[in-house]
């Protein structure tokens, strides 16, 4: 009897790591703004499973900041735990996200020191992955510019990448690159990183030549969603904006050389590539953005998305009944021809009565009432 209930505790125990394998965790860390704040005051306790988020509470985090209702299936648990994490004005929003998801970052890596000071006042959790995605839900597409992060270099462009642009992106990051005399894009990048140590990256070899360009590919996206940005700042409209993506490049560098040494470094250095960019993402955006930093984990798929942009607008049944019934092109005829009606037959109106005020005025006998309502003195 005890050995067949050892040996049901032990099927049962197995069943459970499977699981948790299966879903699988990963991090969270919300980026504040330093002259607004958005969320709750974060706690230096270690990131524990008791204060740990659903993948959908995320995406439901992402829609609030951006000025949108959280879906509407959103459980009051879940609703309980945005309430811990957002602040609770509703009118205050920074209408504005930068989201990245960096995958295949293991959890000890996260949470290493020399990781985690570079976000040391960011609200950390942990998050449950799953086995499914998680939907950012938003309304129509005009309502917000979305702007994704995954666009690639273009090397076979006109202008190409050159060794002094490569040169430039390496003094942005604080080190240097020593181009190759007689190759071109052939040379050794040279980093220090904030835990004293340095990272030596070759252009020569796949996995760091993916990885610079993972990175570099990453902040000319950031540029870019800046420059849409200003454009919408000069505009009528005043959407919201969500700048999203991913980033593989820790991954490519964890198959090459494993989770420590040089991959360490590379996710210190990512680090702080990230908090580079939202600071200049900050100064752009004059302090209200927020940034949404998740660490995926291995659970990620090789090229989805743990959080779908979604939009969920839907037109008015007038509207469906009117778009139903004519092509856009009727619909523009018919409308112009109401209004140009309606604007005729106001001025017609206007100008009928104008001219009985007029002839009123021209008409109107001359007894004591008018010559008083007219500032005439009478004797």
């Amino acid at each position: 009897m005890d050995f067949q209930r050892s040996f049901c505790h032990l099927i049962i125990l197995s069943l459970l790591c499977l699981q948790a394998k299966a879903d699988g965790t990963g991090y969270v860390r919300f980026l504040d703004s330093p002259v607004r704040q958005y969320f709750r005051p974060f706690s230096l306790d270690v990131v524990s499973e008791t204060n740990s988020m659903l993948l959908s509470e995320v995406g439901a985090a992402v829609s609030v900041l951006l000025g949108f209702a959280p879906p509407a299936t959103l459980s009051a648990a879940s609703s309980s735990k945005l309430n811990e994490v957002l602040m609770p004005n509703p009118f205050d929003k920074p209408r504005a996200v930068f989201m990245l998801d960096v995958r295949g970052v293991e959890d000890s890596q996260v949470m290493e020191q020399s990781v985690y000071a570079e976000f040391g006042g960011a609200l950390s959790s942990r998050v449950i992955v799953g086995s499914t995605k998680a939907d950012i839900q938003l309304p129509d597409e005009g309502e917000v510019s979305v702007v994704s992060l995954n666009e690639p270099l273009s090397f076979d462009s006109d202008v190409e990448l050159t060794d002094k642009e490569l040169s430039d992106f390496a003094s942005f990051l604080g080190g240097t690159y020593v181009a190759d005399a007689l190759e071109r894009m052939n040379g050794e990048f040279t980093i220090p990183l904030a835990s004293g140590a340095h990272l030596s990256l070759h252009m020569s070899k796949k996995a760091d030549r993916e990885f610079i360009e993972s990175l570099l590919s990453l902040v000319h996206n950031t540029r870019k969603a800046m420059d849409v940005h200003e454009d919408l700042s000069g505009s009528m409209r005043n959407p919201a904006e969500l700048i999203t993506g991913s980033f593989d490049g820790i991954k490519v560098l964890q198959e090459e050389y494993g989770s420590e040494g040089v991959t360490q470094k590379g996710l210190e250095l990512l680090s702080a590539s990230i908090s580079k960019i939202f600071e200049s993402l900050q100064t752009a955006h004059k302090g209200q953005i927020v940034g949404v930093i998740l660490f995926s984990g291995t659970a990620s798929q090789e090229s989805e998305t743990l959080l779908n942009v979604m939009f969920t607008s839907q037109r008015p049944a007038r509207w469906l009944e009117e778009t139903k019934g004519s092509s856009g092109q009727t619909i523009d005829v018919e409308v112009l021809l109401v209004r140009t009606i309606l604007a005729w037959l106001t001025g017609i109106i206007l100008l009928i009565a104008t001219l009985m005020g007029i002839y009123s005025l021209m008409n109107m006998p001359l007894t004591k009432d008018t010559l008083l309502y007219s500032n005439v003195k009478l004797d």
